[in-house]
């Protein structure tokens, strides 16, 4: 009922690949097993709309003994997947991974070695991505960006395996956030964290669940969940353009009074309004930003709600 390690996998339309994972996930952790670590899985499936509710059902009547499924009553994505996941966890050890065998489940046990050195926060780096080519560079560039503003040091923020000691997990229990990027929040809450190097495959099957307006929409919740910079670099901005503006208007009138009305500059005086006005709209959506995430938060709704638990209890299945 307590074991040392808990594994949480959020599942969103995985059919195709669960069997894979299957093959290759309870015999990784039946080794680790061997060594007198014991341990349980999480299932989390995150509204489904194809088979997979069935086959991790299935899948916990063969192993009910390590085998939890938690049921969401419809999609609220996989950080909010995570989440339940680590209210459901047990272990003194807790790893997410992913369903889609990237992360292959054999780096577990690399994981929980480092745990046992003392860490309470085991970030991992893909030693190759198996990606495509804008998603590499991508999220090079979004991760350059996100540790300058948040100052939250995560090598590769896209990689889903990582290690969590029980205190972490306590403390992100405790959080109500609506949006949240549950890596960054456990960075936040780490006493010693420290990161690994491990390998990555390609997808078994499916496709991924992250398009390129979701990966900019992620990093853009993160960026605003975990930092108010952006507010402060744009007020600045504004500052600094105002300046100009004010300058510039001196400007134009002096040469005005002096050297006459120029028909010829007008086409640049509108350039200087459209780059104002996009800074402005800019500027308003980042706000807006700010704002919605208070009104999300303020609303007080539950950020996922749980149709049932598949666990044992007591000798008996429920």
């Amino acid at each position: 009922m307590h074991p040392e390690l808990s594994v949480v996998i959020p599942v969103y339309n995985e059919e195709a690949g669960l069997a894979k994972l299957y093959e290759r996930l309870y015999p990784a952790l039946d080794k680790l097993a061997e060594r007198g670590i014991t341990y349980e899985i999480v299932f989390v499936n995150d509204g489904s709309r194809d088979r997979s509710a069935e086959i991790l059902a299935d899948q916990y009547r063969l192993r009910p003994d390590v085998t939890r499924v938690v049921l969401f009553n419809g999609n609220y994505g996989q950080h909010m997947a995570i989440l339940a996941g680590f209210q459901a966890t047990r272990g003194d050890i807790v790893i997410t991974l992913d369903a889609d065998l990237q992360n292959p489940p054999e780096e577990i046990g690399a994981l929980v070695d480092k745990m046992r050195e003392g860490y309470d926060y085991v970030g991992s780096i893909r030693r190759k991505r198996q990606d495509a080519a804008w998603r590499t560079y991508l999220s090079k560039a979004m991760n350059r960006i996100r540790e300058k503003i948040t100052r939250i040091k995560i090598t590769d923020q896209g990689n889903m395996l990582r290690a969590y000691g029980r205190n972490v997990i306590n403390l992100i229990n405790q959080c109500t956030e609506v949006n949240t990027f549950v890596p960054a929040l456990a960075y936040t809450f780490a006493r010693k964290p420290t990161e690994i190097v491990v390998e990555h495959e390609e997808r078994t099957a499916g496709e991924s669940k992250y398009s390129f307006y979701s990966l900019i929409r992620l990093n853009f919740d993160l960026m605003t969940g975990f930092s108010i910079m952006p507010l402060q670099l744009f007020s600045m901005m504004g500052m600094v353009l105002s300046g100009l503006s004010g300058g510039l208007v001196v400007l134009l009138l002096i040469r005005r009074f002096f050297l006459g009305a120029e028909a010829e500059g007008l086409f640049t005086l509108f350039a200087i309004a459209f780059f104002m006005m996009g800074v402005i709209l800019f500027g308003i959506g980042l706000l807006g930003e700010y704002v919605g995430r208070i009104y999300q938060q303020v609303q007080g709704r539950p950020r996922f709600v749980v149709q049932t638990i598949l666990e044992e209890k007591s000798g008996d299945q429920v």
